[in-house]
C-alpha cells in the first residue's frame, strides 16, 4: 500500500506539472527531418507567381524556389549587383484548443530568414521581425478563435528592409537563404506566468536568479528548487512578490557543488514556480551549471579559479540538404566530432546556433562564443538592441557559454556592448572577433590570422591572446598544418589563451537547379577540416593528435627503451590519472595478406601518472620479456568518460628486418644482364628490367606472366642535377648488376637484379643548403592505378608541417581524384605524400608491384594533388608521378597565398628542408606479382559518413 501510495503521489505531482507548465503545440514540423507542409508562394525565381506546397521548416531554395546567393555575389559580381530580393508568402490552418482560452498564447519563431511579417486572422502580430538567426514571438491571445481554425499568414523577406541587417547578416562570406528554417510553435502559458529567466551560478555554490514575470500578482510566492539531474534536491529558496514586480531575483547556496567545465561538464536542474495562496499556477524548468568565469588582464582566462587554454574551431549551422536548416541529431553529431579532435571549445561564427547544439555543449563539454550576426559590418543600434536581448534571454543560462562575441571583424556596435549584461545575470565579457591589430576589447585581443613571429609579439603585449579565427583551412591547407608549432606558442606563453581554427566542415550545398551538385562557392566556402556531409580530412586526426592533452611527443623507441615514456598534463583541470591506458604488441599484414591491418598477440593496460594539470612527468609500460620479438608497440589512452584520446603506435622492429620477408628468394636460376641496341637488361626470374645506354634511366619492364609494366622514366633527381655520363654491366656470383655514372648532385646508381626477381636500388646525392624536397621520381600513367597498400604511417598524407595524426599500419587506399575542398569528398586522398615507408605495393591493371627499402624515414609521393587552389596550384610537385623523398614541402594557407605561398608563416615546421651532405638510400623492386582481378572501371565503395 505503501508504495501504491508513493507512486499516487508522484502521478500527482507529474499530472500538477504537466497543467502548470507551458503547453506547446508545434505548427511546422520540429526540424529538417520532420516537417510540415503550409501553403506557399515564392514572389521570384524559380517556381514564382503561384500557390503550392513547402515544407516547414526550411529554405525554399531547398525546395526549388527562388534563386542561390553566397553573400559575397556582391564582389564577385560588380558594384552593380543587386540580390533577388525574393518574398516568400506562407498560409497555414491549426486549431488551438477551447481550453487554451484565457491563457497568454504566443507564437514563437525560432529562426527566419530575414524579415518577418506576422498575421493571425488577418491581424498583424506585431512589428516585422528583422534579423534571421535570433527566437522571437508574439502575443496573439486576442486574435485567435479558441476550439476553431486560425490563419497564419506569414511574409518573409530575404533581404530586409533595414540595410544595416543586410550588411550584417547578408552581405557576408557564407551563403544566405531565405524561409521559415526553424520551427514555428505555440506556447500558452496562464496571465501570470514566468517569461524567462537569468542564472548566475558561482564556482563557491552561491545561486542568484532574475525570474522575469509577466502580469506579475502582489503577494505571489515565486519558489526555485535546485537538484542535481538525478533528481536529489539540493536547495530551496523563495521570495514573497509583495509589490507585483516584474524582475523577482532568488538567491541560494548550495554546498559543495559539482562544478561545471569542459572536461567534467556536471549540470544541475532549476524548478521555478509561481505560487497563489497555496497552488502552483505556472513552473518552469532550466539547466545550469556552477562555474565561476574570470578574465584576469595581463594573466588569462580563468574558470573556477584554473587557467584555461581554448582548443577551438568555428562552426556554422550547415547541413549540405537542408542548409542552416538542422536537427539535434546533427548538432550532437558534431560536438561529438568536435570533442573527437580533442577541441574544447567551439565558436558560433557568425550567429546563434540552434538550441538543441547548445545544450549538447552544456552535457558534454564544450566551451563556447556565442555571436551576434555582423560579418564585417555591424547592425545599427536600432537594429541590434533588439537582436541582442533575444539572443541572452535564449541562451543566458547555458554553462558553456564563455562570452559574447559582440559581432565579427570590424561588425562592432560599439553600442551595444551594455546591452548584453541586461539579461545575462552572469555579467560576461562581450569580446569582438576582428581582423585588425588594436582593437582588442575588455583585455582580450582576439586579432585573426596574425603568422607565428607576431603572435610571438602579441602574446608579448599586455592583453591576452585568443583568435577567434586562425589557421585558415581552406582546401587542405593550414587546419592541422603548422598548428603544432602556433598551439605550442599558447600553451607555453603566460598570456596565450589558445584559438578558433577556421572552419569546422566544408560549407558546400545542394544545389537544387544544377541537379544536386555540391557548391562550395569555388575557393569561399571550402575552408573545413571536415567535408561537409562531415567526411574527416588529413587535418582532423592531426589535431587530435597536437590538441592531446596526454601529450606524448616521443617519435621513436630509442636503443635502450624500458617501457618508459615522458608525458605532459595538456588538462586544465583533470590529472591524468583518470585516464586509462592499455597497449598492444603487434605484427603487420604482408602485401600477399588479404586485408590490410595488424595482428594483436599481446596486450594489457599501464597506469596513468599522477600529473596535475601543466605538470611534466612519465609513466612506465609493464613490457613483456620477449618485447622485441614483436614488430610494434601501440599505446592508447582513454579519457575519464570512456573516450579516445589517442592511440599511438611505434615500431620495434627495424624496416631491414620488417622487409625480410619479402625478400625472401623463391628461385634458385641464375640471374643474367645483356646488351640489345640501345638497352641493357636485367633478367631475374620471370622479371626483366631494362635500362636506355643513352639516358642511364629504367625504360621498361616485362614479367614473362603479365607482359609489360609502364613503371620507368628515372631516377630524376627532383632536387639539384644530375647529368648522365655512363652506363656499365656485369655479373656478380648468381646476381647481375647495371652501374649507372652521373656529373653532378648525383654520383653513382647501382642497380642489383637477385635470381628471384628483386631488383635492389642503391643510390645517393648530395645536398647542401635549403630544398622544397628532395629524392628521386620514376613514372608511372595514373589511370592504371586501382589502389596501393603499403606498411607506413596512414592512411592519411602528410605535409611537412602536418605529419601528425597518422599511425605506423599496414593500410590499403583505394585510387580517387580527391582534391581537397571539392567534391568528391572522398577520403583519405589516395594522391599525396605518405611518410615512413616500409613497403608500398601498387595494384594496377597491369599487376602489382612492390617497393619496400631497408632504411628508416622514406617520404612516397604519389601522382598529382595539390594542398591549395590558386592561379596556381601549391605547393609546387617534384618532377614525375611517384617519388621517393627524403623530405616533403610544408603545406601553407589561403591567408600565405596573397603574395607567395609562405607556409614558414605558422613556424619553424613551414620551413623548407635543410639538406647537408650525402644523403644515401636503398630502394628493392619486385615487378611479378599477378594481375589485379578488378575492372579498369573500379570505384572506391561508398561508406556511411555518419558511422564509418
Amino acid at each position: 500500500m505503501k508504495n501504491l501510495f508513493l507512486c499516487f503521489l508522484t502521478f500527482c505531482a507529474l499530472q500538477s506539472f504537466a497543467q502548470t507548465q507551458t503547453q506547446i503545440q508545434y505548427l511546422s514540423g520540429k526540424d529538417n527531418e520532420q516537417t510540415v507542409a503550409w501553403d506557399f508562394w515564392c514572389t521570384g525565381g524559380r517556381k514564382a507567381g503561384f500557390w503550392t506546397k513547402i515544407n516547414v521548416p526550411g529554405h525554399w531554395e531547398q525546395q526549388g524556389f527562388g534563386e542561390y546567393n553566397y553573400g559575397r555575389d556582391y564582389v564577385t559580381y560588380g558594384k552593380n549587383f543587386r540580390f533577388a530580393d525574393e518574398k516568400g508568402l506562407y498560409k497555414h490552418q491549426f486549431t488551438v484548443p477551447a481550453a487554451w482560452k484565457g491563457k497568454d498564447v504566443y507564437i514563437v519563431f525560432e529562426g527566419s530568414m530575414t524579415d518577418t511579417e506576422v498575421k493571425v486572422n488577418g491581424k498583424s502580430a506585431g512589428a516585422i521581425h528583422q534579423g534571421s538567426f535570433y527566437r522571437f514571438k508574439y502575443n496573439i491571445s486576442d486574435k485567435l478563435k479558441y476550439g476553431q481554425a486560425n490563419l497564419l499568414e506569414v511574409t518573409v523577406s530575404k533581404m530586409s528592409a533595414d540595410n544595416s541587417v543586410n550588411n550584417a547578416e547578408r552581405l557576408a562570406d557564407y551563403w544566405i537563404f531565405g524561409g521559415i528554417y526553424r520551427p514555428v510553435y505555440l506556447a500558452a502559458s496562464p496571465k501570470q506566468h514566468i517569461d524567462w529567466t537569468a542564472i548566475d551560478a558561482k564556482a563557491d555554490g552561491s545561486f542568484s536568479m532574475n525570474v522575469n514575470l509577466k502580469n506579475p500578482l502582489k503577494g505571489a510566492e515565486i519558489i526555485a528548487e535546485i537538484s542535481d539531474l538525478k533528481g536529489n534536491l539540493v536547495a530551496t529558496t523563495k521570495q514573497i512578490n509583495s509589490q507585483a514586480d516584474s524582475v523577482v531575483t532568488l538567491k541560494t547556496t548550495v554546498k559543495n557543488p559539482a562544478l561545471w567545465t569542459a572536461e567534467t561538464p556536471h549540470l544541475y536542474q532549476v524548478k521555478t514556480y509561481i505560487s497563489q495562496a497555496g497552488k502552483n499556477i505556472h513552473q518552469t524548468q532550466d539547466r545550469f551549471g556552477f562555474r565561476t568565469i574570470e578574465v584576469r588582464k595581463q594573466d588569462g582566462i580563468y574558470v573556477n579559479g584554473k587557467k584555461i587554454k581554448l582548443k577551438g574551431v568555428n562552426r556554422h549551422v550547415w547541413w549540405p540538404e537542408t542548409g542552416r536548416s538542422v536537427n539535434a541529431r546533427l548538432d550532437l553529431q558534431d560536438v561529438k566530432l568536435i570533442k573527437g579532435m580533442n577541441m574544447n571549445a567551439v565558436r558560433c561564427s557568425h550567429y546563434p546556433p540552434d538550441k538543441a547544439f547548445l545544450n549538447y555543449c552544456d552535457s558534454l563539454g564544450l566551451y563556447v562564443l556565442d555571436e551576434l550576426a555582423g560579418w564585417q559590418k555591424a547592425y545599427s543600434t536600432k537594429a541590434g538592441e533588439p537582436l541582442v536581448k533575444e539572443m541572452v534571454i535564449r541562451d543566458a543560462n547555458h554553462p558553456s557559454i564563455l562570452f559574447w562575441s559582440n559581432g565579427n571583424e570590424g561588425g562592432h556596435n560599439f553600442s551595444l556592448i551594455d546591452d548584453y549584461a541586461k539579461y545575462d545575470l552572469s555579467k560576461r565579457t562581450v569580446i569582438h572577433g576582428h581582423h585588425r591589430p588594436g582593437n582588442a576589447i575588455n583585455g582580450i585581443d582576439c586579432n585573426h590570422y596574425e603568422d607565428y613571429n607576431s603572435t610571438q609579439k602579441i602574446l608579448a603585449d599586455t592583453n591576452i591572446y585568443m583568435p577567434t579565427e586562425f589557421m585558415h583551412a581552406q582546401d587542405d591547407g593550414a587546419g592541422a598544418a603548422g598548428l603544432s608549432d602556433m598551439w605550442d606558442l599558447h600553451w607555453n606563453a603566460k598570456k596565450g589563451a589558445g584559438g578558433f581554427i577556421w572552419a569546422f566542415a566544408d560549407e558546400a550545398i545542394v544545389r537544387t537547379d544544377r541537379n544536386g551538385m555540391l557548391d562550395a562557392n569555388g575557393v569561399n566556402a571550402p575552408d573545413g577540416l571536415l567535408g561537409p556531409h562531415r567526411e574527416k580530412e588529413g587535418s582532423y586526426n592531426a589535431i587530435k593528435e597536437i590538441y592531446s592533452p596526454f601529450k606524448i611527443v616521443l617519435q621513436k623507441l630509442p636503443d635502450n627503451f624500458d617501457g618508459k615514456i615522458e608525458v605532459e598534463n595538456r588538462y586544465n583541470f583533470t590529472n591524468l590519472n583518470t585516464c586509462k591506458l592499455s597497449w598492444e604488441l603487434l605484427n603487420f599484414n604482408l602485401p600477399e595478406d588479404k586485408t590490410a591491418g595488424y595482428k594483436v598477440l599481446k596486450s594489457g593496460t599501464a597506469i596513468a601518472p599522477n600529473l596535475e594539470p601543466f605538470e611534466k612527468g612519465s609513466f612506465q609500460i609493464p613490457l613483456a620479456a620477449d618485447w622485441k620479438s614483436y614488430q610494434a608497440l601501440a599505446l592508447t589512452a582513454k579519457d575519464q568518460h570512456g573516450e579516445e584520446i589517442y592511440r599511438w603506435v611505434w615500431k620495434i622492429q627495424t624496416n631491414e628486418n620488417l622487409i625480410n620477408p619479402l625478400l625472401k628468394s623463391k628461385l634458385s636460376a641464375k640471374a643474367t644482364v645483356t646488351e640489345k641496341d640501345s638497352l641493357i637488361t636485367l633478367k631475374g626470374g620471370e622479371i626483366s628490367v631494362s635500362f636506355s645506354k643513352n639516358t642511364g634511366r629504367l625504360s621498361a619492364l616485362a614479367n614473362d606472366k603479365s607482359a609489360a609494366i609502364s613503371f620507368r622514366d628515372g631516377p630524376v633527381l627532383v632536387s639539384g642535377n644530375a647529368a648522365f655520363s655512363k652506363i656499365a654491366y656485369r655479373e656478380e656470383g648468381d646476381k647481375a648488376i647495371v652501374e649507372v655514372q652521373y656529373t653532378g648532385d648525383m654520383k653513382t646508381v647501382t642497380y642489383t637484379m637477385y635470381p628471384s626477381g628483386w631488383l635492389q636500388m642503391d643510390y645517393s646525392f648530395a645536398l647542401n643548403g635549403k630544398y622544397p624536397f628532395a629524392g628521386i621520381s620514376f613514372n608511372y600513367p595514373e589511370n592504371y592505378v586501382l589502389g596501393a597498400k603499403f606498411l607506413g604511417k596512414g592512411p592519411f598524407r602528410v605535409w611537412k608541417n602536418r605529419l601528425q595524426g597518422v599511425t605506423y599500419n599496414t593500410w590499403e587506399n583505394f585510387n580517387n581524384n580527391t582534391q581537397t575542398g571539392s567534391a568528391p569528398w572522398v577520403f583519405p586522398e589516395f594522391k599525396g605524400y605518405y611518410s615512413n615507408i616500409t613497403w608500398l605495393q601498387m595494384n594496377t591493371v597491369e599487376g602489382k608491384f612492390t617497393i619496400a627499402t631497408p632504411q628508416e624515414d622514406l617520404f612516397v609521393r604519389l601522382f598529382d594533388f595539390y594542398g591549395l587552389s590558386g592561379m596556381q596550384p601549391h605547393p609546387a610537385l617534384p618532377v614525375g608521378d611517384i617519388s621517393f623523398l627524403e623530405g616533403i614541402p610544408a603545406v601553407g594557407s589561403k591567408l600565405g597565398l596573397r603574395i607567395t605561398p609562405r607556409p614558414q608563416m605558422y613556424g619553424p615546421a613551414g620551413e623548407m628542408n635543410e639538406f647537408t651532405g650525402e644523403q644515401k638510400r636503398t630502394l628493392y623492386f619486385f615487378f611479378g606479382l599477378e594481375p589485379s582481378d578488378k575492372p579498369n572501371n573500379f570505384v572506391m565503395p561508398k561508406v556511411n559518413i555518419l558511422t564509418d
